[in-house]
């Protein structure tokens, strides 16, 4: 299963009797389907068994440490075949991203759903089926296969998105597979961590509040907020004590597209990114396609732009469409995102009556690398973003490398990489990163969450040298 998503359609299968077909035209992306598929295989742990088939859409995504590096970041306890050439996939019919294959104990294929299944009826549905089969005496309970090898303990896992804070000399890691967050000096020292380690949604003291699988973070004062991407939910963490709480998301994964409400009454639905400005936060919501606000007065909370169509156009923020946005910061009156599914960096105007508009990126297949200009340009699934000095920094993720982006004439350029995954320090041009998710600027130094190489580096802004930032004190 690729890790994005398109909508589809398909005629209702013949499930066994007494199941019925539950379809959406709703997308789904990898990041959603593995927590629900986590919890399914913990419900039925002797009744299902899952075989992924991973039916690329980048090159990135089809080479195979990269897939065993995402079989890992998004702790998937299943096998996974490669389909590099789609065998597999085209042979059952693929159409869509993800697509549910649905196998009896007998081996017939019985049923195919693309797109999105909520929890409950996906929980539901096997059920019922555990409980048809079990009833014609069909079902073979036995433990699951294995998955991948147990990680290597480290210092980091994954770590997805990274904050600097010059002020006070202090960086902020999302360390995203162990479900906390790290508060380091500028030189790597911890000096708080925060969350408990367990995949939970549990607010209270830094030692006992949990996460689950936090990505990107926002400082305003003492308090830092944090997008907790899996929980689909915002916590707030008062650094002075170290407490967290919840300020918006029900715990559940939500679809709403319009209309506000107060924070802990609306489900999300991923949030990847954070931003803050003018007592406002803004929102990259990568399951629903759009950029969200919510007021710190008022706790309120809602789309900001984008319809929730997945696709790329530019226009008013109603009506504006984006593509899984995971990347947002904020300068020189703007917004500016990294609309990954369309390996394009879009700004959105920093007023509910401006405009979303293109600076690079084309379209939801058109991808690549080529430094240039207008739509010369191309990146490859982008992730990461930061405002410097009136240009962007931007993770060009599975490019394996940095680019700068310059707004104003529309173009892009290399800045550090070599556009092979590795793990190398040294000058910019022959420094090395694999899958980089994270960016934030302190001091004249650019701090990097280098996401599969599990670390955190450095690169002077004037030198472009690289260099890896020891984390001591754990």
């Amino acid at each position: 299963m690729a890790e994005q998503s398109f909508s589809g359609t398909t005629a209702a299968p013949e499930f066994p009797a007494g199941l019925e077909w539950v379809n959406t035209e709703r997308p789904l992306s990898m990041k959603d389907l593995a927590g629900k598929l986590r919890k399914l295989e913990n419900k039925f742990r002797n009744e299902l068994v899952v075989v992924g088939v991973h039916a690329a859409k980048f090159p990135n995504e089809k080479e195979t440490v990269n897939l065993q590096n995402a079989v890992r970041r998004f702790d998937l306890g299943h096998p996974v075949i490669n389909d590099v050439d789609m065998t597999v996939a085209r042979a059952y019919n693929f159409r869509a991203w993800p697509t549910l294959w649905f196998v009896d104990p007998e081996g017939k294929l019985i049923g195919k759903h693309e797109g999105e299944l909520d929890y409950d009826s996906f929980e539901n549905l096997m059920g019922r089926m555990v409980a048809d089969f079990d009833a014609k005496g069909l079902l073979k309970r036995s433990p699951p296969p294995g998955g991948p090898d147990p990680e290597p303990a480290r210092s980091l896992s994954f770590p997805g998105k990274i904050l600097a804070d010059a002020a006070s000399n202090r960086l902020f890691i999302a360390d995203t597979n162990h479900n906390r967050i790290l508060v380091t000096g500028l030189d790597g020292r911890v000096q708080q961590i925060i969350g408990s380690g367990e995949e939970s949604l549990a607010d209270g003291a830094a030692e006992s509040a949990a996460f689950n699988h936090p990505q990107g973070m926002a400082l305003a004062g003492d308090s830092l907020y944090v997008a907790d991407a899996e929980n689909h939910a915002l916590r707030q963490v008062d650094l002075s004590s170290g407490r967290v709480v919840t300020i918006a998301g029900t715990g559940e994964q939500g679809h709403m597209r319009e209309g506000r409400g107060p924070g802990l009454t609306i489900a999300l639905n991923s949030p990847w990114d954070l931003v803050h400005d003018d007592g406002r936060l803004y929102i990259a919501m990568a399951g629903s396609h759009q950029l969200w606000s919510m007021s710190l007065d008022d706790n309120e909370i809602g789309p900001y732009a984008g319809s929730g169509a997945e696709s790329i156009s530019d226009g008013p923020m109603g009506s504006a469409t984006l593509a899984q946005p995971s990347g947002i910061t904020a300068g020189g009156g703007k917004l500016y995102f990294a609309d990954s599914e369309t390996s394009s960096v879009r700004s959105a105007d920093l007023t509910p009556t401006g405009r979303v508009q293109t600076i690079v990126g084309l379209d939801l297949f058109v991808f690549g690398d080529h430094d240039g200009t207008d739509h010369n340009v191309r990146l490859q699934h982008p992730i990461g973003i930061a405002y410097h000095d009136g240009g962007l920094l931007v993770a060009d993720t599975y490019n394996h490398k940095v680019k700068k982006v310059l707004p104003q004439t529309r173009s892009s350029f290399t800045f550090l990489g070599t556009g092979r995954a590795g793990f190398e320090d040294g000058p910019g041009n022959q420094a090395q990163f694999s899958e980089p998710c994270g960016l934030s600027v302190a001091h004249g130094k650019l701090y990097i969450a280098d996401t599969n190489n599990h670390a955190i580096r450095i690169a002077d802004l004037e030198s472009g040298d690289v260099s890896t930032l020891e984390i001591t004190g754990l």
